[in-house]
């Protein structure tokens, strides 16, 4: 097929949409150098390809969760200062905007924000806020967060994390989300605290089915009230939750790049996008961790095409999934989905 064939640009052209980004993920790797070398952080930072492999997948290391998750521990040294969390999600949104992604769900944990300075919870949450609303206008990229919880860490964190972001709904926090291993820590006695955000109005994503099996994704939805799972892409092992997913029609946040990295899959044409699309489940394409990764949400649509040997329509239906299963209101729902399938009609036009 022609399209398969066509350069990165084109799928650099093609309007976009992201429901499963981390900020925390998201750094330059300059950024990253500069904040080093002003902090004097006990970092190689004048030693690109080591400094490199801290903060970033390269090839040659282990694909595997422990060594995925690393990357985070050293990445929970750069927030110094309120001006760098400012500078981290300016940086993040305009990069998805310069990728041509026209509405982010992006989520952020306040606790990796906040531990190394010990900055107040509340007052991160402003900074994210503050700054997404403002760089947004900026850069005309509708963006809204999410507020991600560990499992690892407690219940009392968690709960002071959703009543802080059920205060901030009006500002642009439209769900949260439970992150972590669940391979580790499953998550269950989180449930009050994702019951009660969800009554209050927060939408709920959890991932789940990454490193832990389809039992995981039963927990998400039956236990935690996801709406939406973050990967999910182990749910194909047990048909019964194949049912489940299709029945309460949950969305997945399929990030193929972090699925390879992280040991999930182990190459990225084994990935099953395309067996997950074939059982009726509903799909959307993600970056998951693009600093980390050093992609950006083009790749991924490169990738489904060219590897995983998606047809063009197949890649517009992941667009509509992400703005149908969006955490937007459903009157904003309507007016995104109206501009964005014109804009694909006149990308698709040349």
């Amino acid at each position: 097929m022609e399209y398969q064939n066509r350069q990165k640009e084109y799928y650099k052209s093609f309007p976009k949409v992201e429901l499963h980004r981390h900020l925390e993920g998201s750094l330059r790797l300059s950024t990253m150098r500069e904040i080093a070398q002003q902090y004097d952080l006990d970092l190689p930072h004048d030693d690109v390809p080591k400094f490199r492999s801290l903060v970033q997948v390269i090839e040659g290391e282990q694909f595997n969760f422990q060594n995925f998750l690393s990357k985070f521990t050293t990445l929970r040294n750069f927030y110094q200062s309120p001006e760098i969390i400012r500078q981290v999600t300016r940086e993040a949104i305009a990069d998805a905007a310069l990728d041509n992604i026209r509405y982010m769900e992006l989520r952020f944990t306040p606790v990796a924000l906040t531990r190394i300075k010990e900055f107040p919870l509340s007052e991160a949450m402003d900074w994210v806020v503050e700054t997404a609303e403002a760089v947004s206008k900026e850069y005309s990229i509708t963006t809204r967060l999410i507020a991600s919880v560990n499992r690892h860490e407690s219940i009392e964190l968690a709960e002071e994390v959703a009543k802080l972001a059920v205060e901030r709904m009006p500002r642009g926090i439209v769900g949260i989300d439970l992150a972590g291993s669940e391979a580790e820590f499953p998550g269950a006695e989180f449930e009050p605290v994702f019951r009660h955000a969800q009554e209050s109005g927060l939408r709920v994503t959890i991932h789940a089915g990454e490193w832990g099996g389809p039992e995981m994704i039963d927990l998400a939805i039956n236990t935690l009230h996801a709406e939406r799972i973050g990967h999910g892409v182990r749910v194909l092992e047990d048909q019964n939750v194949v049912r489940l997913a299709r029945e309460k029609q949950i969305a997945f946040e399929v990030c193929p790049t972090s699925n390879y990295q992280s040991g999930v899959v182990a190459a990225l044409a084994d990935h099953p996008l395309p067996q997950m699309i074939d059982a009726g489940l509903l799909c959307t394409l993600n970056t998951d961790d693009p600093g980390i990764s050093r992609i950006d949400l083009s790749d991924e649509y490169e990738i489904g095409s060219k590897v995983l040997g998606l047809s063009e329509q197949e890649l517009i239906e992941l667009v509509l999934n992400a703005v149908h299963y969006s955490f937007l209101p459903d009157e904003e729902k309507i007016l995104l989905k109206e501009k964005i399938q014109r804009e694909i009609m006149e990308f698709l036009r040349g």
